[in-house]
């Protein structure tokens, strides 16, 4: 599979649809997922996410490989990637649907801006995301070097 990758700004129409990059629009046709994005790092925006689904599940497979199923944790972390996701088509207009829960999770306005994030893409508030883009410039350096790279 391609990754997805660039940057591009959009706008969520009147009744909540947001239309896929034209970039992505062959990878992405039929059914998907969107999915509330799992944050860890203080000062991340909260985003939503847009999976192929067979790639959704091969995610939370194996976030979830190898934990107790009866484990508060794991049970936690199921509610989370399986109530905050949903299941719908891209229609013909190459638009989805995007459920209000999802994006009151992500705190979207009308501006968007969606990126490729590899197996995914990521849907951010605008606002958010310029926000965070500036951080995260600074900080890349001091990622990689923690990881054990120089950048």
């Amino acid at each position: 599979m391609t990754p997805f990758r660039g940057t591009f700004e959009h706008t969520l129409d009147a009744k909540g649809r947001l239309t896929i990059p034209s970039k992505f629009r062959e990878a992405l046709v039929g059914r998907v997922v969107l999915a509330a994005s799992f944050e860890t790092e203080p000062g991340t925006p909260r985003s939503l996410a847009i999976w192929k689904p067979d790639a959704y599940e091969a995610y939370t497979g194996a976030a979830l490989a190898g934990l107790n199923p009866l484990s508060p944790e794991a049970r936690d972390l199921k509610r989370f990637f399986f109530n905050f996701s949903h299941d719908t088509d891209v229609d013909s207009a190459h638009r989805v649907m995007v459920p209000q829960h999802l994006s009151d999770y992500a705190s979207l306005g009308r501006e968007v801006v969606v990126t490729g994030a590899g197996e995914c893409l990521e849907v951010f508030d605008r606002a958010a995301y310029e926000a965070y883009r500036s951080t995260i410039l600074t900080r890349v350096t001091d990622i990689a070097a923690s990881l054990g790279h120089t950048a």
